[in-house]
């Protein structure tokens, strides 16, 4: 039996989300790790029939690494929790 991760291709990305510091109350930009896991574009050799069917039903989607983030405003420069964008995200194509 295959594990998931021999279904997608896996690496780290950075993508930038516009974030509300709860101490200030400043927006600023700010860049949050992903790790994105694409799927394959064919299954790999050694799969047998159930590795086939949950290879169909794969698909892409990326996960969020970064779960604190520091203010970027000089007087705060809290650090405070990104509970505003999901952790788990699916992908298109």
């Amino acid at each position: 039996m295959m594990e998931e991760r021999d279904f997608f291709d896996e690496r780290a990305e950075q993508r930038t989300h516009t974030l509300t510091c709860p101490h200030c109350g400043k927006a600023d930009e700010y860049q949050l790790g992903w790790l994105v896991r694409r799927k394959k574009a064919q299954l790999p050799r050694n799969a047998d029939e159930r590795d086939r069917a949950r290879f169909a039903k794969a698909q892409s989607y990326m996960v969020r690494r970064d779960d604190m983030v520091a203010c970027k405003n000089i007087r705060c420069r809290k650090r405070f929790e990104v509970a505003s964008v999901q952790s788990v995200a699916f992908l298109e194509g």
